[in-house]
């Protein structure tokens, strides 16, 4: 790290900070007054510098023997990223999540039409696992903050991906309210209404 060039360069530096966040210049003319030809000028060498100096804390945060709060943090949000993606991938079954031909005219609504039912899905979810902590704590039962705090909206074992659905509009239609939660010890009776 060359802390000289940062130094020299440090009131231009909270100048362009200034003006970037008041919106008086675009980050794309910042971008090309950072670099000429394939090579940083001098206050974008300035600032590459003082992102190495984040970068170097970053890093030693994350390989902390002592601490490991950082890294346990990391690896709690590449968790739910990931289950993201899962859930995302099972949605989206017929490949496996991804789009796999050229691009075509529509792909970004097949994309959205993707990110719209995930985020039902995780609304969903969250709905009824509300729900199953209030029942619980209804009849009297000893549930932990850190357990509520780990419950994942992002779980699909009870939805049927594949199949036939039955939607019957006056069971749930406005105002009806959230359906009985099922027990589970209960043995499960699986009707076929034809």
């Amino acid at each position: 790290m060359n802390l000289k060039r940062i130094a020299t360069h440090w009131p231009d530096m909270l100048r362009v900070a200034g003006s970037l966040i008041t919106n008086q210049v675009r980050a794309y003319d910042l971008l090309r007054m950072f670099g000429r030809e394939g090579h940083p000028t001098p206050l974008g060498a300035a600032f590459a510098e003082y992102g190495r100096i984040d970068k170097t804390m970053h890093l030693l945060a994350l390989v902390d023997p002592v601490d490991d709060t950082y890294r346990r943090l990391m690896n709690r949000q590449l968790t739910v990223q990931e289950s993201r993606h899962r859930l995302a991938r099972a949605i989206c079954h017929g490949g496996r999540g991804q789009i796999r031909q050229a691009y075509r005219e529509g792909q970004e609504d097949q994309l959205a039409a993707l990110g719209l039912v995930l985020n039902a899905v995780v609304l969903w979810n969250t709905r009824y696992l509300d729900a199953a902590v209030a029942q619980l704590w209804a009849e009297g039962r000893e549930i932990k903050d850190e357990d509520v705090a780990r419950l994942s909206p992002l779980k699909d074992r009870h939805i049927n991906f594949l199949g036939r659905y039955l939607f019957n509009i006056k069971a749930s239609g406005p105002g009806q309210g959230l359906r009985p939660l099922r027990d589970p010890g209960a043995v499960e009776d699986d009707e076929d209404n034809d």
